[in-house]
């Protein structure tokens, strides 16, 4: 009997860790399903993910291989990639009505700036992301369906280490490209309150707040372009300028070795 009991005990024990090992990988599929899913439905663009983990005993969590694409009409490849996302979990929270996330790392995005300040790729992408959180407005059943969506709350949310290649149209210069560093972006208690926030509105905050940091340091970017290019033309005039000095002397020092 006891020996029944102690085989049993390991039976459980054997399935107990299947069972944990399981949910690991089978939660990062779900979740990358989910982000594939939901993700085009929210930026309108290409949206994929390499891969995913989440472990339901730390909370812990990996995304990996993150690409957001551009929006018709613009021609670099992607607005926005990712390496790697690290995100924190309560995993008491994970099969609930809103899910809490204590704190979400991404490292080293690679932002991709299209066009120019009047008009470009991230603002474009902003627009989207607005669009389908509904700041342009509902109808009575997206208002409902919107209110039925799971809910999250983010405590802490940290942009960092990241980079934006500059692919603008200069006036008075041209096509030009550059790399400008894209400042720190930290954003916290999203979601807190029994309602939370939606994926879609939280998508939203944080693509506002990416876009105008980028803008921000586009513009500077776009001006030192644009000092260079000029500075680049001014030499180009003054190194023109005085070659056809120089001729012009040259050409009078020989006139009047001829007159002599």
């Amino acid at each position: 009997m006891k020996k029944l009991i102690v085989r049993v005990a390991v039976v459980l024990a054997v399935l107990l860790i299947v069972a944990v090992v399981a949910s690991f990988f089978f939660l990062g599929a779900i979740v990358k399903k989910g982000v594939e899913t939901v993700g085009p439905q929210i930026t309108k663009t290409e949206l994929k993910l390499d891969g995913a983990g989440l472990s339901i005993l730390s909370g812990s969590g990996t995304l990996k291989g993150l690409f957001i694409g551009n929006p018709a009409g613009f021609k670099t490849e992607s607005a926005i990639k990712v390496g790697a996302v690290s995100l924190g979990v309560k995993p008491g929270s994970i099969f609930s009505d809103k899910i809490h996330v204590t704190q979400v790392n991404v490292k080293a995005p690679e932002i991709t700036f299209e066009g120019s300040l009047a008009g470009n790729n991230l603002s474009k992408l902003l627009e989207n992301v607005q669009a389908s959180a509904g700041s342009t407005g509902k109808t009575p059943v997206e208002s409902k369906q919107a209110s039925a969506a799971k809910k999250i709350q983010v405590d802490d949310f940290l942009i960092s280490g990241g980079k934006i290649n500059l692919s603008v149209n200069v006036p008075g210069v041209g096509a030009k490209s550059a790399t400008v560093p894209l400042p720190e972006i930290h954003l916290t208690n999203l979601g807190q309150g029994a309602d939370g926030i939606t994926v879609a509105d939280l998508t939203a905050k944080v693509m506002k707040e990416l876009t105008e940091a980028a803008l921000k340091a586009a513009e500077k970017g776009i001006a030192d372009i644009g000092k260079i290019g000029t500075d680049a033309v001014k030499d180009a005039a003054s190194k023109a300028a005085g070659e056809t000095l120089d001729k012009a002397t040259k050409s009078v020092t020989d006139i009047l070795k001829k007159k002599k």
